[in-house]
């Protein structure tokens, strides 16, 4: 049996603490909104930022408890080892860009969500299954002309598209 310990790449007591921080700053949003669009009870009920009002206060109460509670905790418990950490990022990183690739961002161009699925499965494919080329080029290329079909011919549900579909008259 392996005793050696892992470094760690965060501890809980930091992990609960920028998430109370980040569910605080969501509530906070919350309420500043809620008042533009008016928390209050009118004349006629509750205006359209009533509830939602409260729910960001709970939010942010919640939150002050969880960041309290997270500064109390004594233990250095790891929340998340150096190498889990590097595999998640592997999926998250290549993901993030999958996104970005979808729509545009900054100076990448929109590639659409056909072409963007397709060299995302590739990568995937070869980076992270080690695929012979054969296979990752059916899959790459099947699965984006499936739900191609599947979405804009037979659901009538338009999704992203780039400038290699505007170019086959399919955008």
């Amino acid at each position: 049996m392996d005793t050696t310990e892992e470094k760690s790449a965060a501890s809980v007591k930091i992990v609960d603490a920028i998430t109370a921080i980040v569910i605080f700053l969501i509530g906070s949003l919350v309420m500043w909104d809620s008042i533009r669009l008016g928390a209050k009870w009118g004349s006629d009920g509750p205006e359209a930022g009533y509830f939602p009002f409260y729910i960001g206060l709970i939010l942010c109460l919640a939150s002050v408890v969880n960041f309290i509670a997270a500064l109390r905790v004594r233990s250095g418990e790891s929340f998340v080892s150096v190498s889990s950490m590097k595999m998640i990022l592997s999926v998250m990183i290549p993901t993030v860009i999958y996104v970005g690739l979808i729509g545009g961002v900054g100076p990448v161009p929109a590639l659409g969500i056909y072409v963007a699925s397709a060299i995302f499965i590739t990568v995937f494919m070869k980076w992270l299954g080690k695929y012979a080329w054969p296979i990752t080029v059916a899959v790459s290329v099947g699965v984006p002309v499936v739900f191609f079909m599947l979405f804009e011919i037979w659901f009538k549900v338009p999704l992203p598209k780039g400038p290699l579909e505007a170019a086959l008259g399919l955008a």
